[in-house]
Formats: C-alpha cells, structure tokens, sequence
C-alpha cells in the first residue's frame, strides 16, 4: 500500500495536501524520524481543529463574528470578570452568564465573544434572539413538535439568547421560555443579554410570579454583568460630527423674566 492510499485509509486529508511542505520543512530543519512524525500528526491535527471550529462556527448562528480582543470596554466592567468568564469554568459548571444594560452599550459582543470562546474549546453554541426563539417554540407546538424542539434546545452546551425584554412575552409565550430554562436548568449554560433590570421582568413576562421562577433558575448559578454607558452607536456618531458634542439645552425663564416680557408685549 502506498504513501497516499495509507494517508487516505486513515483518513489524514489535511497531511495528505500539504505533505510535500512538511517533508520539506523536515529536510531543512534536519528532523530526526520522531521530529517529523510529531510535525506531520501535528499538521493534522490542525487541520482538523480548524474544521471543527468552521462547522460549529456556522452551526452556531452567530449575528457576526466578535471576540473579546476586539471589545472596547466600558468602565463600568470588570475586566477580572470577563476573563474568569473566558477561561470557560462557567461552561464546564453548566452556570449561566446574564448580560444587562442599555441598548448599544456591547452586551450582544460579549456575549457572541463568549460564544466564540466556547466554540474553540470544542463547546457545541446555538445564538437566537428571543423574537427568534419564541417563533420557532410556537411553531413546533403547533405542529406537534415541542418536545422534541425543546430536547434539540437543551443539547448546545451554550445557548445565547439575545434581547430579552425589547418586545413583551405573553404569558403563553412566557411559559414556554420557562419550560426551556427549566430543561438546562443545572445542565447546560444559558448566556443572555437584556435591556431590562430584573425589576421589571415581571413586566417582560407579563406574570411577575411566572418572571420569579424564571430568575430564580436563571440566578441560582450565575454570573451578572451591569453595563452602564453610552451607546458606541451613538459615540461614532458624535466622533463623526452627526450629532452635538454636548446637546443644547434652552434654559428656563425665571419668574422676573416671565414677568418683564409679559409687561414688554
């Protein structure tokens, strides 16, 4: 059997197409047989592990692309947090990572970063918006299919649910988002991001008792990030000259004032 039918019956495509380098590299390094036999199974391996980052990157679902070296910080974040939080023992502990703040302060960035984090380690990641989410649960009850929806729900080892309270939840809906936290509930990690305080999840919900139960599984093991600042929407608006560096505010009359101009007409 040759070279190339041996590299084929092991399956090694990505040693097979770049064989000729690394033989070369070899030679001009002055490898010794245990040397190359590393360098080989380590272009390999390489290769592999950048297939499998493509094939779960686009099972995924990301929005975009982000990572944590390209996130600008707002001073309201812990840095020390966010790098426990990228060491992933949160993922390993099935835990939950709970992103609140204002809109464009970052939070869908550091929340698909996270994802991205994961997914490198070889962690399965499923991103949805929870507009999203709430489209495909209603369906697959409609059709009979909502067990087997929520299984296929609880199987990603994070899911990334995005922009919980931009839209109230019915109360229909809101039972069926308890039903999936209540699945990976102590099983596998939830990182979601949300405009609202806690306080008003009640509204979000539409059943403050119902939003009870739902933060009291969300929480029990979680990490909470409240990001406080300005949109950087908004900041690269303002560097572009779009909008006022400091907005105009009319100042008030004050009673003598209102009095002389009355006098005056």
């Amino acid at each position: 059997m040759t070279l190339e039918q041996l590299l084929q019956q092991l399956k090694f495509d990505h040693l097979a197409d770049q064989l000729e380098t690394v033989c070369e590299q070899a030679a001009s390094r002055d490898l010794d047989y245990r040397e190359f036999l590393a360098e080989a199974l380590q272009c390999e391996w390489a290769g592999r592990h950048w297939r499998g980052i493509d094939s779960r990157v686009k099972q995924a679902r990301l929005p975009w692309l982000k990572t944590l070296e390209q996130f600008d910080f707002q001073p309201s974040i812990d840095r020390k947090v966010v790098r426990q939080l990228s060491g992933l023992a949160f993922v390993e502990r099935a835990e939950n990572v709970v992103l609140l703040g204002p809109p464009g302060v970052g939070k869908t960035h550091l929340a698909v970063a996270l994802g991205m984090k994961a997914i490198e380690s070889g962690h399965r990641v499923l991103f949805m918006t929870v507009d999203q989410l709430m489209t495909r649960l209603r369906k697959a009850r409609e059709e009979n299919r909502l067990e087997r929806i929520l299984a296929q729900l609880s199987y990603p080892r994070v899911l990334i649910l995005d922009e919980i309270g931009y839209l109230p939840l019915s109360r229909d809906e809101a039972n069926l988002f308890f039903r999936l936290v209540s699945r990976r509930y102590e099983k596998a990690s939830l990182i979601l991001t949300s405009n609202k305080s806690f306080t008003d999840w009640g509204d979000v919900f539409g059943d403050p008792v119902l939003a009870t139960a739902i933060l009291d599984r969300l929480l029990h093991h979680s990490t909470t990030i409240n990001i406080k600042g300005e949109s950087y929407r908004l900041k690269e608006k303002r560097k572009a000259g779009l909008l006022n560096q400091h907005p105009q505010i009319e100042p008030q009359p004050t009673a003598d004032q209102e009095e002389t101009a009355e006098a005056e007409s």
